[in-house]
């Protein structure tokens, strides 16, 4: 995946936590100044337009979010190499481990119910959500676009990856045949995708660089609107992810120690470094080269293993971000008095790991994603931004997740001998 480029005006000298940490500081100070629950009838207006940042925020990353995943999904097949019998047990682990967290993101949201926890009301449209059964064949059917561009329009991620997966396949089967026959002309197809990819990742920067202005617009008008009681309900949802992620966690260290010779413990310790680094920066990019060198050098697997897991499984295994978008669909249903049943919760699912493969591995990507797990199921992208006040702590949460999820996919293909010298 492509680093995200660097920002060479003044607020790129301040990381952009701390951007959003005084963005946050601001807008208590600048809500309670407007009534802090009480706001006076001729601040009306003033408050109402304090949203516009967010709407604007959101809107960008609905946009973008069709082409990221289709670019993403396309430069993945042409720039990796997976070899044939690994490429395979990857693909399990990797779709194994991806449904296991979204299972245990909708088993918390659902005996928690954080969005049940304290009233909160947002100002949006009425949201209705028409309940039916699981149509597995209608879900097939429905997976097959009328027109090929319209999953663009639409913002159907299913259709999307139909489409991604139909070319990039083709693509990379292309790209074989012409090595075999000593031709390049593949090059230009692959040099056009990484420029789109890159063109989409710069724009998608662009936007991440706003989102301190939409935190501060969204926080001081919910402070002005409602007070601080909004905000228990939101930290309900931090709790209920946070523990959704520690049972992510549980689950890689139980892998690891009956799949892999590696022991839990100096699985840990020696993967730390990545973990921190992941946590530390939010994105799985930026701690892939550390991950793949503390993998070989502290823990002791082989190259090969660590390369499938860390640079190639970086591209595919976003457990956390998966897991997150999850549980943010169920919990906003919540608040919203809405009951997803079991079949759309199952378009959920599908949904959540599709996305998940096209969250780019920068800060905030997976907020790009989240637009359309909501729009499968029908729920307000406006409620995003709310998300937004806690999403800047909750995405280094998720992402040192998906570094060990890395981690965990290297250690298994790497197996239960450290010292054989058999090839996987």
């Amino acid at each position: 995946m492509t680093s995200p480029p660097k920002n060479h005006h003044w607020l790129g000298h301040i990381p952009l936590t701390i951007q959003i940490v005084i963005a946050l500081g601001l807008a208590v100070c600048f809500g309670i100044a407007l009534g802090a629950g009480n706001p006076s009838p001729n601040n009306t207006a003033l408050i109402t337009n304090l949203a516009v940042p967010s709407e604007l925020v959101l809107k960008a990353l609905s946009t973008l979010a069709t082409p990221l995943i289709l670019m993403a999904v396309l430069h993945t097949f042409l720039t990796t190499n997976i070899p044939g019998i690994a490429g395979r047990r990857l693909a399990v682990i990797l779709l194994t481990n991806t449904t296991v967290a979204i299972l245990i993101g909708l088993l918390v949201a659902n005996i928690l119910h954080p969005g049940t926890w304290n009233h909160l009301t947002f100002s949006t449209n009425q949201a209705t959500i028409t309940s039916q059964s699981f149509d597995p064949w209608g879900l097939i059917k429905g997976a097959v676009p009328e027109a090929i561009l319209k999953p663009l329009v639409d913002n159907n991620v299913i259709q999307l990856i139909v489409i991604a997966l139909s070319f990039g396949i083709v693509l990379r089967a292309l790209k074989s045949e012409q090595i075999a026959a000593g031709k390049l002309g593949y090059q230009s197809i692959e040099n056009v995708i990484a420029i789109l990819f890159e063109s989409v990742i710069r724009i998608l920067n662009w936007v991440i660089a706003l989102v301190p202005f939409a935190v501060f617009g969204i926080v001081a008008k919910i402070i002005a609107q409602k007070g601080f009681a909004p905000f228990q309900t939101l930290s309900a949802f931090v709790l209920s992810v946070l523990l959704g992620l520690l049972l992510q966690a549980t689950y890689y260290i139980t892998r690891v120690q009956l799949g892999s010779w590696v022991k839990p413990l100096n699985f840990l310790r020696g993967g730390a470094d990545a973990l921190l680094t992941a946590f530390s920066t939010a994105s799985s990019t930026v701690a892939m080269p550390i991950t793949f060198e503390v993998l070989q050098t502290k823990i002791g697997l082989r190259e090969s293993s660590a390369s499938l897991g860390a640079l190639v499984g970086t591209n595919f295994n976003n457990d956390g971000t998966a897991l997150y978008e999850a549980m943010s669909a169920l919990f906003i249903s919540q608040v919203l008095g809405l009951h997803l049943n079991l079949g759309q919760q199952l378009v959920v699912i599908l949904t959540s790991i599709f996305a998940s493969v096209g969250a780019a591995g920068i800060p905030e990507a997976g907020l790009v994603t989240m637009t359309l797990v909501f729009n499968s199921v029908g729920l307000p992208k406006e409620y995003i931004a709310l998300l937004l006040t806690v999403d800047w702590f909750l995405d280094r949460c998720r992402t040192a997740i998906n570094v060990m999820g890395d981690m965990t996919v290297s250690a298994l293909l790497d197996g239960k001998k450290p010292h054989s010298l058999d090839e996987i």
